[in-house]
Formats: structure tokens, C-alpha cells, sequence
């Protein structure tokens, strides 16, 4: 590899003419051996693929642009980011691709980087302005190798490995020691291979991983590479299969019972007999329910077993008392344990009624939902339990019972932490079926693979107490027409199948699905945008439950607000941002008062899933090219309007990268809207919130209206001191409006009452200057375990240590002791600077860095906060073994 950057970072093009025979058939394969550090391909002037690793070897086949019997033009756009760089050896290829020497245990991977899982590879390139907005206007698209070497121990022969993963995006393919194992196109379910018997057994064993995350296969940013965890799970021959227990409990009122399935498989040779002890455990480790049987098993076979055991004065599982038992599963020979196997699951009732909504241990419960996709912020996809809890945690406050896994199954521990926190899950499986939405999306996938993945979901989720109803799919196109709703019926067949105590539902944007028949392929009705038309569906559908499956989709920035303050729901833009008087939503959607009034005007409808509880990466509605959101668009009118505006933004270079739909933003903090919903979801939680805020000093003696949201029925609001007056609120009003408040510097207080007596109070000043930076830790205290995380909120402040609003400093962070910042951010989604940069601008007053200590190390973290004319300002976080 010639070294054609002298060690700088930047950029070069190295262009060859190729020729080859005509190919005809046979696929034409152009293989790198390395590129130092990342390629993008074209041929003929189009783009092939992007290629991220230093040093990997890849291919990438010529097909789509090969012009035959004339000289093809091929060209790669090298980025160099440190040190040499250039490209390696380089062949052109007739027949089918070897994907790859790094498949073999004798390739030399020394020059590749070294990493723990999980792991995102887009997450961390740059920003590109020219890259789609719809995903994120990252570099996540290309392929990637992942390498682990391994040993096994001579002793282990005769035992079996099972590689498990959680996620790896996309169409994944696995080597061991050279030979094929398998793998799996669909990045969002968890899988698993045996690799028993390529393994060698007290020596040196090589796993090797494909991944190949096609380009146009996500409406989202969907992260690439092993970005959840992976298992490698050894037992006996003879034990529990993968995901092979399903437990369901009938409660009485001083004995319960417990029926469980448990499959067994026997991947010896010779038949046996063995016992199958189940034990039930409380929560304090207690058994509380045995029961045992002999199983006989044939050589390679597998056998399911029923198991009735019944606990005495079982204790509920619920949103506040998230109680779980735990089954235990053990596989006897003699007094031998060979094989256990645990299964955590909860004793709870649920149902769906037409009349009541959702009904948890028979207590109508309204399902106070949001819907959330799956990355992380500024961590990309790549699974972080902490990052994981810290969303849920917000969530909670803001009164949030329910999740919907908008549109993919989650990680599991993601489900996890929804039973242990108290939270009700509505687990999606897949946003597309047959009629596809991306060129390489799932629809590619469904014919082969639905069946296997939904399966697959249903079996590894089907025993978390926190799950209430499985959705097949959201916003398909299949709702329109007869043979959509065979799907459908399929899907929901196969569901009832394998699981008979949760109903089957689906996300449906479609006007016409609600009476159309396909409404009666599903056991619960959901509605996306469609507060209108509950009443309807009500009328002509009395038996079938209805919920808002996904609500509102307002937009709004954190911190912006726009005037004149209009109530046309189409306004708010300015700047690339949206205003946060929250009265804005694209064509499809509402502000969230409209979707109350629709609940409230309707008490049948079970609950919403607002879309979204934070904001996401992609889709930056309304400032988004991407031409898949004229689906939302229903009439021809609509739909005519929003492809003129989508026309006129092609016209220009969109930075936006990332949601304005979150009730939260990217980087966690709380935009306005979440307090009108933590008004409505925690009445009894004493709180007032003003907006906006109070520095305009170029609106003085201009009209400058005041919002509150408050969980009182009524407020006083005073200026500098002077009442504005008292007001009420209305039925079916959520907000209390000040429109014609003149502006002039100083404090806004609001007083809230309920029930006639004072309530909550709220304050907003007028600021002085910025002067410091004030910052805090989520948390001050971390586990060294190289995966917990500190998220640290830094604040520009005056010398009162007020947040000055409107404050967009440019800000430097360092690190000093055991820790290492990992990403930063400040929920701007314009902002094009690197999450993984040191330095960023505050967004209206904020920025946040997220602190790990380095694993296996100890003492104090110093985080510390710099910007021109600021005091600096400094965090403690003790970093403990």
C-alpha cells in the first residue's frame, strides 16, 4: 500500500479502467484486500458502497453499473483519518464471491481495530451533509467484518455451544475455523447457531462475522454492525432448548396457578431418560412450588413437558409493584444437575374491552404511551443498558406507563428493565410486510423470513409480564385491499399459535382500515392520527378495543419559539427548527391537545403511544427530503401539497439529521411538551410550567403570549409583580393561554390552584448575562465496568446561576482520572459536529457529555467544561470496581 496522504488527514480519488470478459451470468466481483481507513466505490458514476474499517477486506460486486465489451470507469473516494493511508491490493473477479480471506483462522487481523461489543460503526463516522436526513446523515450503510478468536477447552468435548445474538445490523453471516455456520438477514431480531460441531476442542478456535447493511433499507437511522450483546451459551447435550420455556398463570384469590411448557432437546446420539425438577422461586430466592417428572428422550430428538405447579397467596405483578417470580428449570440425572434454566416471569391479569380500554388485574388502566425507536443518541444504536434505563427513567417522570418498541422488537433487556420499572409494552415486529416502503427493506425479507422471525420474537419475549399485545406491523400498505388482509389473518393465526393470552394488534395510518375488513383481522384496534374518527370506529365496530397506536407527532425544537404565534398547525418553522409553543404538526398529525379532546370525547379508547417519547436519528419531518412520508399523506390534495414542498426542499442542503418529534430531545433534555403531558398523566403531581422563556430583548412593548401547563384546573398568572388574571380550565382545554401579554424584562410567576386551593407555582426571569458553566451528573457514582455511563448536563449561566435561554457558546471538554468521554451532544438537529467531538456548542442554554470510566479502574473522574468569557465549571464522578 502506497502511502499517498504523508501522514495528513483528508481526502483522495484513485481512478482505474477496467475490462473483463463479458461476465453473463455470473456475478462480476471486485475484492479489496485493505483500504486505509474508509472507501466509497463507483462505477460508470455510480455509487456502489461505502466501506468503513481500516485495513478489512471487502468486495463489492460490479453488476448494477458493469457496461459490457467497453472500458468501465471505476473510481474510490479514499478518507484518510490518521496517520498512512491508501489502498491495498485490489482484484477484479468472474463467478461467485469468497467473501472474504478473513474468514479463514490463518488471516493475519493484527492492523485491525480491536473493540468491545456492542458495537455501531455508523454512529461513528461524520456527519455528511449529503447523505439522506431521513437517516441520519450518517455513514451507516456498507459492510463490516467482525473477528474473535477463542479457546476451548479438550474437557468441554461432548458438551454444545450455542452462539446467541441479541442483534447484529444486517444479514448477518458467521464462519467458525473457515466452514459456514449460518446467519440472518433481519437486524432487529435476536438469533441463534450452534457451532458445535466446527469447533476445536482444546485449541484455537476463529469466529468470524459478515455483516451487509444495505443502502435504502430503513426509513430511520437503524446503526450497524453487533450492536447488542452476544452469548456464547455452553451446556449438556440433553438440555432446555434456546428460548424453550412458556409460562402462563391462572390467579385465584389465595392459590394460583402456574402452567409451563418446557421443551427439551437431546442432541446426543443415544436416547435417555432423565428428571425435569421445576422449582418456583420469589423474589427473596424462596422456593414456593416444586414439582418433578421423568422425561424419556430419544437420540436427536426434542420433547416439550407440562408442568402445573400452584403458589399460595401469589403476589401481583403491577405498574407499582413490579413483583416477579422466577422458574427454575433443572435437567436430573441421578443427583447430577446437567442443564438449568431460569425464567423470570410475573402472576398478572390483562384485558383489552371495548368499553373499558385496557385492564390491568381487573383495574382499567389508560395506557399513557409513547412510542420509541431504538437508538441511543449519541450513542447510535449500540445497546447500553444505562443509556437504556436513563430514557425509561425520564419517561417515568413525565408520567409514562407504556412503551411501544416502535418498529421492531427491542433488545432484550430493554423488556428487562420494563418489568422491573412498571412499564406496559406493546412489542412491534416489523414496519413493512410485502409491499415495500425502502427498496432493500423487509419486504425483500417476508416471504422467507416473517414466519421464522415473528416466531422468533413471540418465543424469546412471550414470558415478560410487562408484554400486552403483540403488533404484527405498522402503517402496511396491506390494509388497503383484500389480499393484505389474508396477511394480516396469517400473522395474527400464527400469533395465536404460539400464544393465547395476549391479542394481536397493528399501527394503521389507512382512514379506510377501520372498515374496510381489515379492522377484523386483528383483536385490537389502532388507530395512528385519527382522533376523529374513535367515535366512528366506535359505532361501527362496538366489539373490537380501540387505542391511539400512535398520536400526536408534534414538532418542536427545545428552547425556539417564533412570532407572530400562530394557531395554524402548519406554521412554527424558522431556521431549520420548529417553534416549542407546541401548536405545530405536519398534515397528518396534531398538537396534543387535539388527541386528548379525542380521548376525552371518547372514554372507550384504551390509551395513546405518542410519536415519540425522545427524538430519534432520521427522520427530520418537517425538514425532510425523503419522499416515503407522503405516505402520512391520504387525499390527493394533501399529497400534492407536501410533493411541492418536498420538491422545493430538494433544492437546498438540509443539515437537519435527527427528529423534532421527541417530547424530549436527542440529548435528553425535556423540550416544553413534556410538561402538558406530565400535566394530564400525573394529576395528582403538583407542578406549573411556563413558557416560553423570558429574554427578548427585542420584543419589548410587543405582544409575546404566555402558555402554562399545570396539573391544577385553574392559574393566576403575574408580571413583575401585577396579576394578568386567573383563569380556568375549560372542558376539554389543556393549557392556559396568556395571548396578549406585552413583553418587558423581568419575572413571570404563575400560581396554579386545584379544587380552589393553591397548587404548584412556577417561575421564569429575565437573565443577565452568561458568566459560567455550572454542570451535573445523572449520576456521581459509576461502576468501572467499562459499560456505565454518567450523563453530565452542562448549563450556561448567569452569575445567579439561572440558564441564560438563548445561549449557543462554543464549549471544550477534558477529562482527567480514570474516565473517558464517550459522546456529546445538545439536542440541536442541525448540528453536524461528531457526537464523539470534545468540543460543541451549547443549544439554547445546554450541552451534555456522557462520562465511562475506563474498566478495571478506579478513583475520581474530573469533568471539566471550558468557553470563551466563562467560568469554567467542573463535575466529580468516583469510579467504583
Amino acid at each position: 500500500m502506497e502511502n499517498v496522504f504523508a501522514s495528513q488527514r483528508g481526502f483522495a480519488w484513485f481512478r482505474n479502467r477496467l475490462t473483463a470478459p463479458d461476465a453473463k451470468s455470473a456475478p462480476l466481483i471486485l475484492r479489496f484486500l485493505g483500504v486505509d481507513d474508509n472507501a466509497t466505490v463507483y462505477l460508470n458514476g455510480q455509487k456502489l458502497t461505502s466501506h468503513r474499517g481500516w485495513n478489512e477486506p471487502f468486495e463489492v460486486r460490479l453488476d448494477a453499473a458493469w457496461k459490457q465489451g467497453v472500458p468501465n470507469d471505476l473510481a474510490v473516494l479514499v478518507e484518510n483519518t490518521e496517520n498512512s493511508g491508501g489502498i491495498g491490493e485490489a482484484t477484479l473477479q468472474i463467478g461467485q464471491p469468497k467473501e472474504s480471506a478473513a474468514i479463514d483462522s490463518v488471516f493475519d487481523d493484527s492492523k485491525w481495530r480491536r473493540l468491545d461489543l456492542p458495537h455501531d460503526w455508523g454512529i461513528e463516522g461524520a456527519f455528511d451533509i449529503n447523505l439522506p436526513g431521513e437517516t441520519g446523515k450518517l455513514p451507516w450503510p456498507g459492510v463490516g467484518w467482525y473477528r474473535k478468536n477463542f479457546t476451548v477447552d479438550a474437557s468441554d468435548k461432548g458438551r454444545r455451544f450455542l452462539l446467541e445474538m441479541d442483534g447484529a445490523m444486517a444479514n448477518a453471516k458467521v464462519w467458525l475455523n473457515g466452514q459456514y455456520v449460518g446467519g440472518h438477514p433481519y437486524g432487529y431480531v435476536s438469533w441463534a447457531l450452534d457451532l458445535t460441531s466446527r469447533l476445536r476442542f482444546g485449541g484455537r478456535n476463529t469466529l468470524a462475522i459478515k455483516l451487509d447493511n444495505l443502502p435504502e433499507s430503513s426509513r430511520w437511522y437503524p446503526g450497524s454492525g453487533i450492536y447488542r450483546d452476544v452469548w456464547l451459551t455452553k451446556t449438556a447435550p440433553i438440555h432446555v432448548a434456546h428460548w424453550g420455556t412458556a409460562v402462563s398463570t391462572d390467579i385465584n384469590a389465595t392459590s394460583s396457578q402456574v402452567k409451563a411448557k418446557i421443551t427439551l432437546d437431546n442432541d446426543a446420539a443415544a436416547a435417555s431418560e432423565v428428571r425435569l425438577v421445576n422449582t418456583i422461586l420469589d423474589a427473596k430466592q424462596k422456593p414456593v412450588a416444586k414439582t418433578e417428572e421423568r422425561v424419556s428422550l430419544a437420540g436427536g430428538s426434542s420433547r416439550t413437558v407440562e408442568a402445573k405447579l400452584t403458589v399460595a397467596d401469589a403476589r401481583k405483578w403491577s405498574l407499582k409493584d413490579t413483583y416477579r417470580y422466577t422458574l427454575v428449570s433443572q435437567v436430573m440425572r441421578g443427583t447430577q444437575v446437567i442443564d438449568r434454566y431460569e425464567t423470570p416471569f410475573g402472576f398478572r391479569t390483562i384485558r383489552w374491552d371495548a368499553e373499558k380500554g385496557f385492564l390491568l388485574n381487573g383495574e382499567r388502566v389508560p395506557l399513557n404511551g409513547v412510542c420509541l425507536h431504538h437508538d441511543l443518541g449519541a450513542l447510535g444504536s449500540a445497546w447500553n443498558k444505562r443509556a437504556a434505563q436513563r430514557q425509561l427513567e425520564i419517561m417515568k417522570s413525565m408520567g409514562v406507563n407504556a412503551i411501544r418498541t416502535s418498529h421492531n422488537p427491542p433488545a432484550p433487556e430493554f423488556l428487562d428493565m420494563c418489568d422491573s420499572m412498571g412499564f406496559v409494552v406493546l412489542d412491534e415486529f416489523s414496519d413493512t410486510w410485502t409491499r415495500a416502503k425502502k427498496p432493500n427493506g423487509y419486504a425483500l425479507l417476508f416471504k422467507d423470513w416473517a414466519e421464522k422471525d415473528l416466531r422468533s420474537m413471540i418465543h424469546r419475549d412471550r414470558n415478560h409480564p410487562s408484554i400486552i399485545a403483540w403488533s404484527t406491523g405498522n402503517e402496511i400498505a396491506e390494509q388497503e385491499n383484500p389480499a393484505g388482509h389474508e396477511i394480516s389473518r396469517s400473522l395474527t393465526r400464527i400469533v395465536h399459535s404460539e400464544d393465547t393470552t395476549r391479542p394481536v394488534t397493528t399501527g394503521n395510518d389507512r382512514p379506510q382500515a377501520g372498515s374496510n375488513g381489515f379492522q377484523n383481522t386483528v383483536d385490537v384496534f389502532g388507530y395512528n392520527y385519527k382522533p376523529t374518527m374513535y367515535a366512528g370506529f366506535h359505532k361501527n365496530n362496538p366489539e373490537i378495543p380501540l387505542y391511539g397506536s400512535e398520536t400526536a407527532s408534534t414538532i418542536s425544537s427545545r428552547g425556539e419559539y417564533f412570532f407572530p404565534v400562530t394557531n395554524d398547525k402548519s406554521g412554527g418553522k424558522s431556521d431549520l427548527q420548529m417553534s416549542s409553543y407546541d401548536l405545530y404538526a405536519p398534515g397528518w398529525a396534531t398538537p396534543p391537545d387535539w388527541e386528548f379532546k379525542g380521548q376525552d370525547e371518547n372514554p372507550f379508547v384504551a390509551g395513546e403511544f405518542v410519536w415519540t417519547g425522545f427524538d430519534y436519528l432520521g427522520e427530520p419531518t418537517p425538514y425532510n427530503s425523503d419522499t416515503t412520508v407522503l405516505t402520512n399523506f391520504h387525499s390527493p390534495e394533501e399529497r400534492a401539497k407536501a410533493e411541492k414542498e418536498l420538491a422545493e426542499l430538494g433544492k437546498i442542503r438540509v443539515p437537519s439529521r435527527s427528529s423534532y418529534f421527541g417530547i424530549v430531545d436527542l440529548a435528553g433534555f425535556p423540550k416544553d411538551r413534556f410538561y402538558i403531558y406530565q400535566a394530564r398523566w400525573r394529576p395528582d403531581f403538583p407542578m406549573a410550567h411556563i413558557l416560553p422563556h423570558w429574554n427578548w430583548p427585542e420584543r419589548v412593548g410587543q405582544v409575546t403570549p404566555i402558555h402554562v401547563y399545570t396539573s391544577g384546573d385553574e392559574a393566576e398568572l403575574f408580571l413583575n409583580g401585577k396579576s394578568l388574571g386567573r383563569k380556568k380550565k375549560e372542558a376539554l382545554t389543556y393549557r392556559l393561554r396568556w395571548d396578549d401579554v406585552v413583553y418587558e424584562p423581568g419575572e413571570v410567576h404563575v400560581v396554579a390552584y386545584k379544587n380552589g386551593t393553591k397548587w404548584a407555582e412556577d417561575v421564569v426571569k429575565t437573565t443577565g448575562a452568561a458568566t459560567q458553566l455550572t454542570l451535573q451528573a445523572d449520576r456521581n457514582r459509576i461502576a468501572s465496568d467499562g459499560k456505565d455511563l454518567s450523563f453530565v448536563t452542562v448549563k450556561v449561566a448567569d452569575q445567579n446561576g439561572q440558564m441564560v435561554p438563548r445561549s449557543n457558546n462554543s464549549l471544550s471538554f477534558s477529562v482527567s482520572g480514570p474516565g473517558e468521554i464517550v459522546a456529546t451532544d445538545n439536542g440541536n438537529a442541525i448540528d453536524l459536529t461528531a457526537f464523539s467531538s470534545k468540543q460543541r456548542n451549547a443549544y439554547n442554554g445546554l450541552a451534555l457529555v456522557i462520562v465511562r470510566a475506563q474498566k478495571g479502574q478506579s478513583g475520581e473522574i474530573v469533568l471539566s467544561a471550558s468557553g470563551k468569557g466563562l467560568a469554567e465549571g467542573q463535575v466529580r464522578i468516583l469510579a467504583q470496581k
